[in-house]
């Protein structure tokens, strides 16, 4: 994989070894192609593996930048268009301090290592899309774009922490800042570490700002977004042979449509498929890639490709990772370095900027009654109901009053499986007793809060950049393209785009339950009629179906399970009712937790992990 890391030390401690940085090096050097570079000096040394990477070093700084970075001051983007960005970046944080990141823009993770002034600063991109980890080891800070990177300094081994792993059952992943790895951190978006004299402090150097009270003609907005859109594909496509992931949805297809466009010829695509009923979607591909008159190519993923990948997909990921669309992903991904594209563009990112998610319409139409007045709902409505019997109408209406009357953003996690299946049911109880449950909501419900927005559109886009994108899509799509030897862009991410997001009216997002209004609005005559008006699918795997009909992969499954009883994490007695009972009588709904445990142990057998 691509990436970069490194250590800093307050005190000058002379050069670090070859050794050092090869042991730190090698985790990001493992798959054909990539090349490493290395600097080191007596206060820090930084190593860097793959491609779009760039290294400067003086006598008193060291700086690294990782991916696609550039400047919006004139002045340092000349310097850098002549000397790389990392000198540039060096001379501006020399004049600017901190207060440089705010010129960056575009995807990129970074190390400035400043000897002189016994400081580092690490920071991540707006969206981020390249990750980076830190952490402490006596006097020294380690940091990575990996846990795997950091554990490979010498003398360190890292400690499970269980109260990620029940945030991982919980969310299906470990949310940022917060890592598997006990005592270290991710960096969430727009932020940056500044570590100095021993301690370290995380800052915001960009947040997502909503502004909802503009309104402009709908001509204006449909011009500034289409060229939003054109930019960002054109960024994307600066290097490299170029194609773009094709599931039949409104953002992949935006994508790949733009794509022959802005190049003027034929854009290469590439769609996976199901042999299974009601999961696969290549017919809407395949209306896409005839109407943009794409070079389409197409793969049907099978359950023994499953059984495959499973091993290779708990292996790329640094952290345990259970969404199950990661392994289409990498498939589809494979299929187009197979046919030369070392480039995919995705369309990651559209829904949670322009509302395409289902649950925001529901949440549209619980606001209805939550935002009566409280008076008239404690006391005219909510009595009046509780004096009727719970049947046919009047049943419905009071599980509506019921699940309305949740708070945000509680409400908006209700169907989480975990907390429906009930967690001492799922737990150990010693392993129980050692975590707070009520943490996953708590920082949920903090993040929502958080938000620089006061619609109910705005402040559930603004919790699923963070966890629906940036702490799952974005690793699923980096890591599964990183395993197939290509290189992910997302234009939906790019700058303009976001910041034309942020200023759209909330009731062009969502128009009462009319999800992505405005976008797709935008682009009637440019995507075809049935793509607009499809139902969202996306790469859902049908895991759980296959789990019942398969052999190899019901027993990759049930092997995994087995070993995982070991650990004292799950009960064994639900382990036991999941595969007897649960997948059993519902295999699309439970197959998700047979999914997420499998990948759990996985994870932990691959990385050599005793909790």
């Amino acid at each position: 994989m691509s990436g970069l890391c490194g250590w800093f030390c307050r005190e000058r401690v002379g050069p670090a070894s070859p050794e050092v940085i090869a042991a730190m090096a090698e985790p990001l050097n493992r798959f054909d192609g990539c090349t490493v570079r290395s600097a080191s000096a007596g206060f820090g040394a930084v190593a860097a593996a793959g491609a779009n990477l760039d290294i400067f070093q003086d006598d008193h700084q060291l700086v690294a930048v990782w991916g696609h970075a550039r400047f919006s001051d004139a002045d340092l983007a000349a310097l850098a268009q002549g000397h790389g960005i990392a000198r540039a970046l060096a001379q501006g944080y020399a004049r600017k301090g901190t207060d440089v990141l705010a010129a960056l823009s575009g995807a990129f993770a970074l190390a400035i290592l400043d000897g002189r002034g016994g400081e580092a600063v690490l920071a991540i991109d707006r969206m981020g899309t390249r990750p980076l980890c830190y952490g402490v080891a006596g006097d020294k800070l380690m940091f990575g774009s990996t846990l795997d990177a950091i554990s490979a300094f010498p003398a360190n081994t890292p400690e499970i922490s269980r109260q990620a792993i029940y945030d991982y059952v919980y969310f299906h992943m470990v949310p940022g800042p917060h890592t598997i790895h006990a005592g270290r951190h991710r960096l969430l978006p727009g932020t940056f570490l500044l570590w100095s004299k021993g301690k370290a402090e995380t800052r915001s150097y960009w947040e997502t700002r909503f502004v909802e009270d503009e309104r402009r003609p709908l001509p204006e907005l449909k011009q500034d977004f289409l060229a939003a859109l054109r930019e960002g594909v054109r960024d994307a496509i600066q290097d490299g042979t170029v194609g773009a992931f094709l599931s039949g949805g409104t953002d992949s297809s935006t994508i790949a449509g733009l794509l022959g466009e802005v190049t003027g010829k034929p854009a290469r695509t590439y769609s996976i498929g199901f042999e299974a009923r009601g999961y696969d979607e290549m017919h809407y591909a395949r209306i896409a890639a005839r109407h943009f008159g794409t070079r389409h190519h197409e793969y049907y993923v099978t359950p023994g490709d499953l059984v495959n990948a499973i091993p290779q997909i708990a292996a790329v990921h640094d952290q345990p990772f259970g969404n199950s669309s990661a392994v289409p992903t990498y498939y589809c991904a494979k299929l187009a370095r197979d046919d030369g594209v070392d480039t995919l563009l995705g369309g990651d990112g559209g829904d949670e900027l322009f509302g395409g998610n289902e649950r925001y319409a529901k949440q549209y139409l619980y606001s209805l009654y939550s935002d009566l007045p409280h008076a008239l709902r404690k006391g005219l409505i909510e009595p009046v109901l509780g004096l009727l019997p719970p049947i046919s109408l009047m049943g419905k209406a009071k599980r509506y009053v019921s699940n309305a009357s949740v708070p945000m953003p509680a409400r908006y996690d209700s169907y989480n499986l975990l907390e429906r299946l009930g967690p001492a049911a799922v737990f150990a109880r010693d392993f129980l007793g050692a975590v707070d449950r009520t943490l996953p909501p708590a920082r949920m419900a903090q993040a929502y809060h958080a938000a620089h927005a006061q619609s109910l559109i705005n402040r559930m886009l603004a919790l699923d950049l963070k966890y629906t994108l940036a702490d799952n899509d974005l690793p699923k799509v980096m890591r599964s393209c990183e395993l197939a030897r290509v290189e992910a862009r997302f234009p939906m991410l790019n700058d303009a785009v976001v910041a034309f997001a942020a200023r759209l009216p909330p009731e062009l997002k969502l128009k009462r339950t009319r999800l992505r209004y405005f976008f797709k609005e935008a682009l009637r005559g440019f995507l075809p009629d049935e793509i607009i008006t499809k139902s969202k699918h996306g790469f859902g795997l049908p895991f759980g179906p296959w789990l019942q009909t398969h052999q190899p992969l019901r027993q990759i499954s049930l092997d995994s399970l087995a070993d995982l009883k070991q650990r004292h994490i799950i009960r064994p007695e639900f382990i036991d009712e999941l595969i007897s009972v649960h997948v059993k009588n519902h295999a699309g709904y439970y197959g998700t937790m047979v999914w997420v445990l499998m990948m759990l142990e996985q994870w932990l057998k691959h990385h050599r992990h005793v909790v």
